[in-house]
């Protein structure tokens, strides 16, 4: 089956809204259970990490569950990572292509900035972002997700909806 342009720059719009309105169950919905979510961290070389087990990274989950947990600890208050008070979000998204697509999957590669509101200061992050999306139908789930943040001199802790 063929999906759109047009259809997977809705489920993308429908992530960012998500994500800037905290809907965590919606959220957590998109991911299939064994997705890899990977932001890779710049190297002293100007290059990007490859390995989320032998290098450092800047954020990196296995599984839906490490996702699961994360939120939980949003929720909760149970993480020194959580920005109290969470910041206000607006995430903006561009130039989405589909890379490739087979009957069951397709790969996209789209642009992001987030705007971020918190303590009377603005903070802004931008990048590229690669998924790898799996369709059954009308449905697709994000198998695979590799965040690349263009600006990365980050001056406070950096979390999964500043991205």
């Amino acid at each position: 089956m063929t999906i759109s342009r047009q259809k997977v720059e809705g489920f993308l719009y429908r992530e960012a809204r998500y994500l800037d309105d905290r809907d965590w169950d919606n959220w957590l919905a998109l991911y299939a259970q064994h997705v890899e979510f990977w932001m890779p961290a710049w190297d002293d070389d100007d290059k990007l990490t490859e390995d989320p087990q032998s290098e450092i990274s800047l954020m990196y989950y296995a599984s839906k569950q490490g996702l699961e947990d994360r939120i939980f600890r949003i929720r909760t208050d149970r993480s020194s990572a959580t920005s109290l008070p969470e910041p206000r979000t607006v995430h903006h998204i561009s130039n989405v292509e589909i890379l490739s697509q087979t009957e069951n999957a397709a790969e996209i590669r789209f642009n992001w900035m987030t705007q971020n509101y918190r303590y009377k200061a603005t903070d802004t992050h931008y990048g590229t972002s690669f998924y790898t999306l799996e369709v059954a139908g009308d449905d697709m789930k994000i198998a695979k997700k590799r965040i690349v943040l263009v600006n990365d001199y980050i001056h406070h802790v950096i979390d999964i909806y500043h991205v």
